[in-house]
């Protein structure tokens, strides 16, 4: 495989492959016609737990010839087909936590990895050390998607929810000769900050052709389709729909943390951040099925194939695992290490689904047919609820034609900040899960975001499709968070405004200070009471300001070096 070398060679390469990453143009229908495959399945994953929040699949479906021969992916789960977690900055085996964000997630989907026939520069940390979670505040650019690390003991990690601004390290193309390229994109989500992200963030998009196909994660137990139009180039005949699908912590016997170790400290700093999620790997569901000119139901996915690269056990004498894999993209055959009839996780993450007299996991319907009227615009938009991490949103539902009928869905999206989504930055906006029921043309539809940041204003669109993919107009509405509830809130906010993260060593000195020190008087907590009450606002206004952190850093520095010499 090839890889790229160091300085104007890694460019060079880079410019070369660029052909092979760009998406090719969409293959339109004919006008009023269209060629569908839809695909129904039902997600299983783990339920949240009072400690836990719920474990959701990751899914990617693509479609073959009998011959082997690759064709297209009709649908990959957002955290990896927009948000890159296959190919992000970081280790593979660091460890996990809710929206977690670094490290490469390479066994995710190994087969399909392979498959594909697109590879991509590896995605490492700006200043070279892949086994740190903590990064320059000067190399970090607001986030504005996933959350900072954790601990299992904060008061976030159960509800999933970022609780304040987070700063990350977007990551530049690795230049290291020893590694090879990755079958995984880079995220596709990313504005680059000029001054804060390197210069490779502003290709990251333009290599990603899998956004086109991410979709939202489905939760457990919900009842999920996928809608791909067929090319009109496409053939008529006999294909083959795969779906290969993972889990983060679905642990065995033979998968679990005592075998597939997490790196510890002196390996890594922070080692006692996250949790560990290296189990059961990925399983491959096969469903054969006909394109023909008249409509073909096939379904299938009652037992899986076979199973994905679990990647190297930890080391039995140093408990270690290498800081690159490249996973192979061999399909090893069913085995009695993959566990079998406990729904929703194992070789059952597809759950078993009965509907019209057929039961199935996976159902494939491939049809043509006329559809020359597309939706009607989403009803003006009502904010029904509005709370620090979650707003519901309602409107009056359009339908399939018009305002006859029911759509087959919604295409919802959001971007932080108050400039309106239009049809240019429909696509670059980021993607919200949409869960909910669709209702019927004329009736109240409502919407749930999820994972927001408290007191931010965010810009949000949403648009109709019917069965054919003919699309609606965009609505749109501009809403505000609540503010952070008691108890949601980084206990350094200033700092870590000024910082860009709770894993900066700076930080993690001053928390050490104010839990040892000033929260075991009667003043150092009177102190500590007044920060909280002041704190939260002024660090969402240092947090919005490259040159607040700066001046804040600055003004943080005599506190420092006196909690150095005291602490």
């Amino acid at each position: 495989m090839a890889v790229f070398r160091r300085g104007s060679a890694l460019l060079a390469s880079l410019l070369a492959l660029l052909p092979l990453m760009i998406a090719p143009p969409a293959h339109a229908q004919q006008p009023g016609m269209c060629r569908v495959v839809d695909v129904d399945f039902t997600a299983g994953g783990i339920a949240a737990t009072a400690m836990n929040p719920e474990l959701d699949l990751q899914i990617v479906a693509w479609l073959e010839k009998p011959s082997g021969e690759f064709v297209d992916t009709i649908y990959i789960t957002q955290q990896t087909g927009r948000y890159g977690i296959g190919n992000r900055p970081g280790r593979f085996d660091f460890n996990a936590g809710p929206n977690w964000p670094y490290g490469r997630r390479v066994t995710v989907f190994p087969v399909w990895a392979n498959r594909h026939g697109l590879h991509f520069p590896q995605i490492a940390f700006r200043n070279g050390d892949d086994s740190n979670l903590s990064h320059p505040a000067d190399q970090s650019s607001r986030e504005i998607h996933f959350c900072r690390p954790l601990q299992k003991t904060d008061v976030q990690w159960d509800t999933a929810t970022c609780a304040s601004a987070v700063f990350t390290d977007k990551g530049l193309f690795s230049s290291d000769m020893t590694i090879p390229l990755s079958g995984y994109p880079p995220r596709a989500d990313v504005i680059p900050t000029a001054g804060m992200d390197s210069p490779s963030v502003e290709m990251y998009k333009t290599m990603n052709q899998f956004d086109a196909v991410s979709q939202a994660t489905p939760r457990l137990g919900a009842a999920a389709e996928i809608s791909w139009p067929i090319p009109t180039d496409l053939p008529t005949g006999d294909y083959v729909l795969f779906m290969e699908v993972a889990l983060e912590q679905d642990f065995n016997g033979t998968y679990n943390p005592t075998r597939f170790k997490p790196p510890t400290n002196p390996e890594i700093p922070w080692s006692d951040y996250g949790v560990a999620y290296r189990g059961l790997p990925s399983v491959i569901y096969r469903v054969p099925f006909t394109i023909s000119n008249t409509e073909t139901i096939a379904t299938g996915g009652d037992t899986y194939v076979g199973y994905g690269d679990p990647g190297p056990a930890s080391d039995p004498g140093t408990g270690r695992t290498p800081v690159y894999y490249a996973p192979d993209g061999r399909i090893r055959p069913p085995d009695t290490t993959i566990t079998t009839g406990v729904p929703g996780t194992g070789a059952e993450r597809l759950q078993m689904t009965s509907r019209d007299g057929q039961t199935f996991r996976i159902r494939v319907d491939a049809r043509p047919g006329p559809d020359y009227i597309p939706p009607a615009a989403p009803g003006v938009m009502a904010v029904d609820e509005a709370q620090a991490s979650d707003v519901t949103l309602t409107f009056v539902a359009p339908g399939d034609d018009d305002m006859i009928g029911r759509v087959k869905g919604y295409d919802v999206r959001y971007l932080v900040g108050d400039t309106p989504i239009d049809d240019a930055s429909f696509a670059l906006a980021n993607e919200a899960k949409f869960a909910g029921t669709i209702v019927s043309a004329g009736e109240l539809q409502t919407i749930t975001l999820h994972d927001l940041l408290p007191e931010t204003q965010y810009s949000f669109a949403v648009r109709a499709f019917d069965d054919c993919h003919n699309t609606s107009t965009i609505t749109r509405a501009t809403f505000t968070t609540a503010p952070r509830k008691i108890g949601q809130v980084d206990a350094c906010f200033v700092a870590t405004a000024a910082y860009g993260s709770l894993l900066a060593n700076v930080v993690e000195m001053l928390r050490r200070f104010r839990d040892r020190m000033l929260k075991r008087s009667v003043l150092g907590e009177l102190a500590v009471e007044t920060y909280y009450t002041f704190g939260p606002a002024l660090a969402g206004v240092i947090g919005e300001s490259d040159l607040l952190r700066s001046t804040a850093r600055d003004a943080l520095a005599p506190v420092v070096r006196w909690v150095r010499v005291v602490h």
